[in-house]
Formats: structure tokens, sequence, C-alpha cells
């Protein structure tokens, strides 16, 4: 992989992680529309695709740094407390971000190997780019029919009053995502959305959700750049990490005022139409 490649691939991840599109389908559709000789199943490619991501998870944790603070005194407070009281709002919502992260944690583990071979399939990933469009589509009509959002109440107050079977839902709706087409961003703001989140609060969640499960995907693999067989692989990763660093804080920036009164329709057109589009050209080949 060339530094422009590395540089364009990463602009791509940057936008796609977070707009609910698949960063994953579109690093998989992007080099075969664009014939670039790429081995998708190498180690060293899923190595820049965390690397990217690790640069994503980054940008979301210095944009939401205050709000984690937040969290994480929370929960240590429960912890010294040994129980959570009901004015701990922060520390709630921390502990509804580890139960919606283990999900994604344990198939990811488990399916590593044989989600990696999914890479290859540009014609896989275009199908379930439709499939994640009519997902997106799907939730925004189910949400038309959850009750009213209240909003006296700070964001995270609501978010705090979720069950915490609520948060477990959204967490097995973004294991999807672990399969290149289907959105995580997208996946758990569906999932937010059909167990009677709004827009706003659904993106939210999403996002601060995101953090930990890429950070930890991170330090399980970037490691690996380290070894000195990968050397040849740090510049581009670095070059791929810088830019989606950049369009990531430019994207959640765009995202969050965004989802203060818009829906997720325009994403699913979207999907529905590349991936339909795609489809048929990569079958002409």
């Amino acid at each position: 992989m060339s530094d422009l490649q590395a540089a364009l691939l990463g602009l791509v991840q940057g936008v796609t992680e977070l707009f609910p599109i698949s960063s994953l389908g579109h690093s998989v559709l992007l080099p075969r529309l664009l014939g670039w000789e790429i081995d998708q199943r190498d180690p060293s490619f899923i190595t820049f695709l965390v690397a990217t991501h690790t640069a994503t998870a980054a940008v979301l944790f210095g944009f939401f740094w205050r709000d984690w603070l937040l969290i994480l005194k929370g929960m240590g407070g429960s912890l010294v407390a040994r129980r959570l009281t009901p004015d701990n709002v922060h520390g709630r919502v921390g502990w509804l971000l580890v139960i919606g992260t283990i999900p994604a944690g344990l198939l990811g583990l488990l399916l590593q190997a044989p989600l990696q071979h999914l890479f290859a399939s540009p014609r896989f990933a275009a199908g379930f780019l439709v499939l994640n469009g009519l997902l997106l589509q799907a939730s925004e009509r189910l949400r038309r029919r959850a009750p009213s959002v209240e909003t006296r109440i700070g964001s995270d107050e609501r978010l705090a009053g979720m069950p915490w079977w609520q948060s477990l839902a959204v967490g097995v709706v973004q294991t999807l995502a672990l399969i290149p087409g289907m959105s995580r961003s997208g996946s758990a703001m569906a999932g937010g959305l059909m167990v009677g989140l709004s827009n706003e609060d659904a993106a939210r969640f999403a996002f601060l959700l995101a953090t930990p499960i890429i950070g930890a995907a991170g330090l399980l693999k970037l490691p690996t750049l380290l070894a000195p067989a990968n050397h040849s692989h740090v510049g581009p990763a670095v070059v791929g990490a810088i830019g989606a660093a950049l369009t990531a804080y430019l994207s959640v920036k765009f995202l969050m005022k965004y989802f203060e009164s818009r829906r997720l329709t325009p994403f699913a057109l979207y999907c529905a139409i590349v991936g339909i589009g795609l489809s048929v050209v990569f079958r002409l080949r």
C-alpha cells in the first residue's frame, strides 16, 4: 500500500466510521473499485484498519473528554460505595456502556479468523451495504412509533434511564458491524432507536460506545506493528491514522448537530443506492 492509498483510505475511514454507512464496507469496496493491488486478507491490512479505527477512537475520546471524565468518576464512585446510587447518573451511563460493549467484544474475539476472509469479497460487502440501508430505514419507522422524548432533562439523564437489557440489546445489534457492509455506528444507532431513544441520544450513545470497543481492538492489534517483519507497514498505518483522525473530528462535530433534528433516512438511501450499484458493477466485471 502506497502512502497516497493509505491517506485516501484513512480519510474515507474517518467519515464512514461515524457516518452510518460502514467503514469496513468502504475499505473493502474502494480498493477493488479503483483496481488497487492490495491483499485485503493479509494481516497487515487488518492492522492498518485497526490503526485508522484507533485514531477515530482517540478523536471520539477527545471530543467527549468531559463526558468521559464524569463517566469514569461516576463509575469509580460506584465501586468505592459498592452500589450505584440513583443520583449517580454518569456512573450508570458508564456501566450501561460496559454492558453494551460485551456482545461485540466477545464475538470479535471468537470470530476473528472467519471474519477476516470476508474482507476480500466486494460483492459480499456491497450486498450487506444494501442490508445496512434497510436496517437504518426500518429503525426509523420503528422510532416513529416510540414514546415521545422527554426534553426537559439532559441527554445523560435520558440515557441513564435505560434498563440494562436495552443497552445489551443495542450491543447485540452492534455486532452486525463485524460484517463488512454493516455500519458499527449505524447498527448502534438503529438499536438505540429500536429501544426508544431519540436520534440525538442514539447517536451520542453510539459514539460513546465506539470508544472502548475500538480502543480495545487497537490495544490487541497495534503491537504487531512493532514486530521487525512489519516495520514497512508502519508508514502507511501512520498516514492512514492521521487522515482518519482529521475526517473523524469533522464528522462527529457535524453529526452531533445533524441528529439534533434529523434522521437516518438519507444514509439509508445512500447505502441502498451505492450497494445496488456496486453489486451490478462487480457482477459485470
